[in-house]
């Protein structure tokens, strides 16, 4: 990813060797990442066997929040793209019978369509 792709945001495809510090010691047997994107700090991992969803905090982003979703508990997941006052996109993935989605926004030029994508796929 460049720098001044990664400064504005946009979502991009990471490869397996920028992964292994994030996936130490949380693949499981057999599990392989499929395709993953970085946007800004977060990461959109799809393995063969569910999503993870990466949220690095605070300043230096050695903090992290892991969520694992199987593929078969998403019920529904939506986007809704950016509009000319609006800048920001939006992913919204419900989980089981949680009436609460979880939300991820991704800024203008960011590749909303390229994950949803990605989950339509594997949650389909």
């Amino acid at each position: 990813m460049g720098l001044l792709s990664g400064l504005m945001g946009n979502a991009s495809e990471i490869d397996d060797s920028d992964l292994e510090k994030v996936l130490a010691n949380t693949l499981i047997d057999g599990e392989q990442v499929e395709k993953a994107y970085k946007v800004i700090r977060d990461l959109f991992i799809f393995t063969n066997k569910r999503l993870i969803l990466v949220d690095k905090q605070g300043m230096t982003g050695s903090k992290m929040e892991m969520v694992s979703i199987a593929y078969s508990k998403i019920t529904k997941f939506s986007k809704e793209s950016a509009g000319h006052f609006d800048l920001d996109a939006e992913l919204k993935i419900w989980i089981g019978s949680d009436p609460t989605p979880i939300s991820k926004e991704f800024k203008s030029g960011d590749n909303i369509n390229e994950v949803y994508r990605v989950i339509s796929q594997h949650a389909l």
